[in-house]
This record gives structure tokens, C-alpha cells and sequence, in this order.
């Protein structure tokens, strides 16, 4: 893991800022982008709630909140793992595709954040430009798949049922780490169907896993990932604003709430990561919190299939 300080010097920050530091920039735009568009769509009181179902409450939007906040933690720490906890929960309340396009904006938000701060983004894309255009391919694939056909809960279930097989492979190899063993077609299979799964479902464990067997740079790994996967989030937005009727004002509104809460988390995270943890607890932390992931997985999609 990181052992930089784990430590903001805000004056710092901002004289990079106005000298235009990559760093600073992407962190900034990703943040106001999402503040822009809470405040200059919000629908107005009477109507915060009309574009989701009337059976959600007050409380309930407390939690969607709460929920935000610990994923946008995990994120933080470990470059992934949002839309995989949000996901699931939201789509278990509120209509799925809804919670799909919804969700959509928070990942962007923070994966061109993490693009930022982590500053091996653009590196990493230099190596891996074929993962990228192949990633990209998959989301147009699923966001045209989201807009034509109502896949109910297969996909999600065949999602948990490759999480928790990963979770069991690497409990059973005591956590193998293969270091530099990059195989371009299983790379670019796994960036494929991260796009894909991405846009179809909001639910991408493939690549995150592959990376954790075989990129063990933390700082690496994680601008690497969020540079791929803001990439998708921004082809799926553009996309759905453009040729769908998915993404509307309302939509756009919302996914932009959600989005600036899970800052705090984010933040939160981000400072975790950046103390000295042992290498062996961070393994067993995102094989643990993956397996919880695969078993709300199943418990939402399960008695649905039956």
C-alpha cells in the first residue's frame, strides 16, 4: 500500500490549480461538474421525489444517502467497489433502470476524480490503450442492450455468481498475486465485458478483479481502473443523453445529488488509503467486502428468479 502523507495542503492545491495542474484540474471539474448540475436542476421541493416511485420515503432517502457515503469510502480506498454496493440496493426500491441511469453519474464523478488524484492515469492508458478502446465498445454494446431489452435479474445473478468464484479462487490460492503476467486477450476480453456489464447492469466486478490479481501498485492500479471506467461512464452518459430517452433532467438532477454526497465518503477514503495499511489485511478487506457484495447480489435477484 501507499505510504504517502496522508495529508491536504489546501494552498498548495490551489496555486496548482491556477498553473493548471493536470492533478488539480480533473479533481476540480469532476467536482464542480456534479455540484453544477445539484443546484442548477434541482426541480424544486414540490417535486424532489416525483421522478422516483411514490412508495419512497423520507427515511428512505436517508439511507440512499448513508449508502452513498460508506461506498463512496470503499471507493476510495480501493478504486472500486460503488456501483457494486449502490447498485443492488437501490434497484431493490426503486425501478432498476432507473437506478441504473441514476447511477450512472457518482462513478464518473469519481473516477475522474481518482484520475486525478492518483496522477497514473494517463500512463496507464499510454500502456493499455487497447483495454480502453474495447471497454468502449462494450458500453455502446450495453447501453443500447439497457435501452432495448429489460433483462430483469439474470444479469445481476450471473455477476454475483464471477464475484464469489473470485472470492473462492483467491481464498483458496491464499491470495496469488501474479505480477506482470498481462495476457492481452484475457485483458481485453475482461475490458470488453467490464463495458458491457457496466452499461447493461451498473454492475462491473470483472475488471477490478483481474487487476487485483495482477497489478499490485496500489496507485497504479487505481488511476489505471478509474481512468478505464470513467471512460465507460462518460461514453454511457453521453450515449444515453444523446440516442436514448434515459438520461433526463430529472435523472441528471438526482445522479448529481447523490454524487456530491458521496464526496464525503470519497475524501474519507481517499485519506485511508494513503496511511500505511498491511498488505495481507487490504487483501482480505476487498475479498470480505466482495463476498457481502455477492450475497445482497443473491438475495435481491434470487427469489425473483424462483
Amino acid at each position: 500500500m501507499s505510504t504517502r502523507e496522508p495529508t491536504i495542503d489546501p494552498q498548495q492545491f490551489l496555486t496548482n490549480l491556477r498553473a493548471f495542474h493536470y492533478r488539480e484540474v480533473m479533481m476540480s471539474l469532476a467536482t464542480l461538474a456534479v455540484l453544477a448540475g445539484s443546484i442548477l436542476l434541482f426541480p424544486g421541493w414540490g417535486n424532489v421525489t416525483k421522478g422516483v416511485q411514490s412508495t419512497v420515503t423520507t427515511e428512505l432517502l436517508a439511507l440512499f444517502v448513508v449508502v452513498a457515503i460508506v461506498a463512496g469510502a470503499i471507493k476510495g480506498m480501493l478504486g472500486f467497489g460503488y456501483a457494486l454496493i449502490t447498485t443492488p440496493i437501490f434497484a431493490s426500491v426503486i425501478d432498476p433502470t432507473l437506478a441504473v441511469v441514476v447511477l450512472a453519474i457518482p462513478p464518473w464523478m469519481i473516477n475522474m476524480f481518482q484520475v486525478g488524484e492518483t496522477k497514473t492515469g494517463v500512463s496507464f492508458i499510454r500502456e493499455e490503450w487497447i483495454l480502453v478502446a474495447l471497454a468502449i465498445i462494450g458500453s455502446v454494446v450495453g447501453v443500447y442492450f439497457l435501452a432495448q431489452y429489460n433483462t430483469g435479474p439474470i444479469v445481476p445473478f450471473l455477476i454475483g455468481l464471477i464475484i464469489l468464484a473470485y472470492v473462492v479462487f483467491q481464498v483458496v490460492q491464499n491470495f496469488v498475486t501474479i505480477e506482470e503476467a498481462h495476457h492481452p486477450i484475457a485483458l481485453s476480453t475482461a475490458g470488453f465485458l467490464e463495458g458491457f456489464l457496466l452499461a447493461a447492469s451498473n454492475l462491473g466486478p470483472l475488471l477490478p478483479a483481474y487487476f487485483h490479481t495482477f497489478e499490485r501498485d496500489t496507485e497504479r492500479y487505481i488511476g489505471g481502473l478509474s481512468m478505464v471506467l470513467g471512460i465507460i461512464f462518460t461514453v454511457r452518459l453521453v450515449q444515453m443523453a444523446l440516442f436514448t430517452d434515459l438520461l433526463t433532467t430529472y435523472r441528471i438532477w438526482l445522479g448529481s445529488t447523490i454524487a456530491v454526497v458521496t464526496i464525503v465518503g470519497l475524501l474519507l477514503g481517499t485519506y485511508l488509503r494513503r496511511l500505511e495499511i498491511d498488505q495481507r489485511r487490504f487483501n482480505w478487506f476487498v475479498i470480505t467486502l466482495l463476498f457481502i457484495i455477492s450475497l445482497n447480489i443473491f438475495r435481491n435477484t434470487i427469489p425473483a428468479l424462483l
